[in-house]
């Protein structure tokens, strides 16, 4: 009845009827049809679809043209949205029905027909105006008559069909890369031809040279890069340490994760005569080696970044740099570029000054080396490593009084074996080690961006900071409401929404709701990126922060270290790279950023699925993190999968949506289940080309 009386307003956008009109024109004759079609109406109405004027209803009022032009952005469940820009329409729901011949990521023409479900309005598309995509990646399979691409990307809605002498010697269970894609007509397949054989699915590197195709990540070096690379002595000349400050005699160590293969950042910390500290704070000094206009600087600035793959990486630099020269290994001097900060033990910096160096670390430790460390109070360096510790507790407690939100992003480690399959998952401990890093990488990052943009004398001179915007207010207002039906409280209106956020995040610190509100937290947030326009930093509470301390694996940090080197020592006001020029640069490698965040992301869920798949049947502890009308999304608490609950398979009762309160509510027994609730779930189906997981709730 509802598709009946939607698909005639559809069909009639300009009319204005009374229900019996429309039973009438419905040919609906029957008493209790009438008065289903009365409840479908007052549906509609609820739903913005249809208005009521008087005794008439017609299609909803949308915008005086209907076309608009916008990205669309598919869900992995099939519908999308066309997101508009500088439009105050909002972003346009589009049913999986309507997306007509486009694919995620292209640039269309989309039609509006109505106000949809919630506050968006809806619309189907007609025309696709560029694509982005040129090709897909995904496991090619036959069926009876043809051969077919199933897309890797679950967002890629529909299969690729390729004729026999389109193949290229590709087999059925292939990965493989196809292009030449045509898809003009949305009632056929597209069709496509295959250009790459990537290998068998299942293998480290065939998935590594997946995800990287999927996501447009370069993966090899080109032959010019390698030899530059190799052509760089490892040797350091004795003329290079003339001007360079030298801490090769300091107690320099190195704390990184225990699978960490670059070393970018060492720490040492001397007490001075006056009771205060000195901190010093040691960055691989990359843009020794790394020359602007080089081949290594053109590809570097292609990559923006390192991708970091569950057991694999792709890095920025060649190994012989990443992991060689520049790489702070213990017991071999390493050029470097430092932050020397002096500190009370109140965290108050005194002062600081910013060179070039030269380390050579005496240790290299691992977080939970340093961390056994503070807690028994015994070890190598004992006294450096707890003095550090003490300070930068100092430091974070200071950062949070002045408006620095703790958001934890929780993350999950993978144990694998020999063939790279997941034998062991579990969730990353952040502890007081973790923090101790982390509190003086900060602090050296606001230190050099004051540096250049508050300068002793003179004009601000172009340079790249690292920025976040203050949050959507709508964004904020539907988080808190959420918050609220949790129990917790938040105001989206306080003139203080950093002090909220923090109250937030200490009131729901060990919940099991802790990892949920913290993703919905951030996803409220804007987007943190590069601009060569200063902000400031709402997420952390700077005025001024940029990168600074990671060279070896972003491009930011890199070009961070040759604009603070030129302004230091380059008196004659002469610009190492013109503003605009450190705007494009800023927009490209914020894009890269994203594009290896997403890759990264979908290396974790594969994985989590590969390693639920030997695990159907089993329970697990999950919670609640999304409400559809077609059932409730988990996620493991552990594990951090998230999978769906049918709504078939929820037994005792029939369950109805409950936009507005995000909850399904039982029209018999009136049990809920909210957004947030803790449930115990069974494993029931592991689907790895679709990438789901369907589980059971257990009732206790």
């Amino acid at each position: 009845m509802k598709r009946k009386v939607k698909a005639f307003f559809k069909n009639n956008p300009g009319s204005s009827n009374k229900p019996r009109e429309i039973a009438r024109q419905l040919y609906l004759n029957e008493e209790f049809e009438y008065e289903a079609l009365k409840s479908v109406l007052h549906q509609l109405v609820e739903e913005n679809y249809i208005a009521k004027s008087g005794k008439r209803y017609r299609l909803n009022v949308v915008p005086e043209t209907n076309l608009v032009t916008g990205v669309l952005e598919v869900n992995e469940n099939g519908f999308g949205f066309v997101v508009l820009k500088n439009s105050k329409l909002g972003d346009i729901f589009i049913a999986s029905r309507n997306l007509g011949a486009a694919f995620s990521g292209d640039v269309v023409e989309a039609s509006i027909f109505a106000k949809g479900k919630g506050k968006n309005l809806e619309g189907q598309i007609v025309r696709v105006i560029t694509r982005k995509r040129e090709t897909i990646v995904g496991t090619l399979r036959k069926s009876k008559s043809f051969y077919f691409l199933k897309p890797d990307d679950p967002k890629v809605h529909r299969d690729i069909y390729i004729y026999e002498q389109n193949l290229n010697g590709a087999k059925d269970g292939d990965k493989v890369l196809v292009g030449d894609i045509t898809w003009d007509n949305s009632l056929l397949n597209p069709e496509g031809k295959v250009i790459d054989l990537i290998g068998k699915p299942g293998s480290p590197d065939t998935e590594m040279a997946a995800l990287a195709h999927e996501f447009n990540l370069p993966y090899k070096f080109n032959n010019s890069v390698l030899e530059e690379a190799e052509n760089i002595s490892p040797v350091i000349d004795e003329k290079v340490l003339k001007n360079r400050l030298d801490f090769r005699k300091h107690n320099v160590v190195t704390i990184d994760p225990e699978d960490a293969k670059d070393f970018d950042d060492a720490l040492s910390i001397e007490k001075l005569e006056n009771g205060n500290f000195s901190v010093g704070i040691h960055i691989a000094d990359v843009s020794h080696y790394v020359q602007p206009n080089s081949s290594l600087d053109a590809e570097a600035l292609n990559r923006g970044n390192s991708v970091y793959l569950v057991g694999q990486v792709i890095p920025m630099l060649p190994e012989k740099l990443s992991n060689g020269i520049c790489s702070l290994v213990p017991n071999e001097e390493r050029l470097t570029f430092s932050v020397v900060a002096e500190i009370t033990s109140r965290g108050k910096l005194q002062s600081y000054k910013t060179g070039k160096s030269v380390i050579k670390s005496k240790r290299r430790f691992t977080y939970d080396e340093v961390q056994e460390i503070i807690e028994h109070k015994k070890g190598d360096y004992k006294d450096d490593l707890l003095a550090l510790h003490k300070l930068a507790q100092t430091l974070r407690k200071k950062r949070m009084s002045e408006g620095s939100i703790d958001f934890f992003t929780p993350e999950v480690k993978f144990e694998l074996d020999d063939n790279g399959t997941p034998i062991r998952v579990y969730r990353k401990e952040m502890k007081e080690s973790n923090q101790l890093v982390e509190e003086f990488m900060l602090l050296a990052n606001q230190i050099v961006a004051k540096h250049i943009a508050v300068p002793k004398s003179g004009a601000v001179k172009p340079f790249v900071y690292r920025v976040h915007d203050l949050p959507d207010q709508e964004k904020l207002l539907e988080f808190a409401r959420f918050v609220k039906s949790l129990g917790y409280s938040f105001d989206a209106k306080s003139s203080s929404r950093s002090n909220q956020f923090q109250l937030l995040m200490t009131q729901v610190k060990g919940d099991e709701e802790e990892a949920l509100i913290n993703e919905l937290a951030i996803r409220s947030m804007a987007k943190a990126v590069y601009s060569p326009e200063n902000i400031g930093h709402y997420g952390l509470g700077f005025s001024y922060y940029t990168h600074f301390t990671s060279p070896i694996r972003r491009y930011a940090d890199l070009i961070v270290h040759r604009l603070l080197y030129h302004y230091t020592t380059n008196k004659n006001g002469k610009l190492l790279y013109e503003y605009n020029l450190l705007g494009e640069i800023s927009t490209h490698i914020s894009q890269t950023e994203r594009s290896g965040v997403d890759a990264e992301r979908l290396s974790v869920k594969r994985k989590q699925i590969e390693y639920l798949s030997s695990h159907i049947g089993e329970e697990f502890h999950a919670v609640i993190s999304g409400i559809i009308h077609f059932g409730i999304f988990i996620k493991l608490t552990d594990i951090l999968a998230e999978g769906l609950v049918r709504l078939r398979d929820l037994e005792g009762d029939f369950y109805v949506y409950d936009e507005k309160n995000y909850s399904l509510i039982g029209r018999r027994t009136k049990k809920q289940f909210r957004l947030g609730d803790k449930v115990t779930v069974k494993l029931i189906r592991v689907d790895q080309d679709k990438m789901e997981l369907d589980f059971i709730i257990i009732e206790d």
